[in-house]
């Protein structure tokens, strides 16, 4: 479907309703009410979240994306509403920046993953130095899977990924207005 500017008008029955934090069960009713959604026309996915999993936030994006290149006949777009944090700006990013909404007053929180780890040194040598490795793999490779979301929710923007990596560490708050001047998305309903 052609990505047309929308109005209110167009979100007054979304066609998925989720809130809540972003976990496995909200990837089971987002994928219920999926199944459910019209074959055809606009599908809005309203979402209001304090965060959660970003694997569970990758895995409900992979769908959209997934359904916007093999469903042409159906244009999924995303409405987010009073708070939309961390795992859910994640979510947000798999929407072409045409098919993001924001309701007036919500706020995005794009922030760095966490890692909390506690690691013991103990044993042969080898085996303390496979289980250092381990974790800085696990590091790097999450360092990775954040910035491809970072690059996602910046494309068409006029945010570079520099500033994105500058802000992430210490929480950034961006405001429904703020969002769609620097570009993140379409309009503010």
């Amino acid at each position: 479907m052609t990505a047309l500017s929308l109005t209110s008008s167009n979100f007054r029955n979304p066609a998925i309703l989720l809130a809540g934090p972003v976990d496995h069960a909200m990837y089971a009713n987002f994928r219920s009410q999926l199944a459910q959604a019209p074959a055809e026309g606009l599908i809005v996915i309203e979402l209001s979240t304090l965060g959660g999993d970003p694997e569970v936030a990758r895995m409900m994006g992979e769908d959209v994306r997934f359904h916007s290149e093999n469903d042409l006949s159906r244009r999924f777009v995303f409405l987010g509403k009073a708070a939309i944090y961390s795992a859910g700006t994640t979510f947000m990013g798999f929407f072409t920046r045409p098919n993001r909404y924001l309701t007036r007053g919500t706020r995005l929180m794009i922030h760095e993953r966490k890692l909390t780890k506690t690691i013991s040194v103990d044993g042969p040598l080898t085996a303390c130095v496979a289980n250092l490795q381990a974790t800085l793999n696990e590091i790097e490779a999450s360092i990775r899977i954040q910035n491809e979301g970072f690059a996602n929710l910046i494309v068409g923007s006029s945010v570079s990924m520099e500033e994105v990596l500058q802000r992430a560490p210490t929480n950034w708050y961006i405001e429904a207005t703020e969002a769609r001047d620097l570009g993140l998305i379409e309009a503010v309903i």
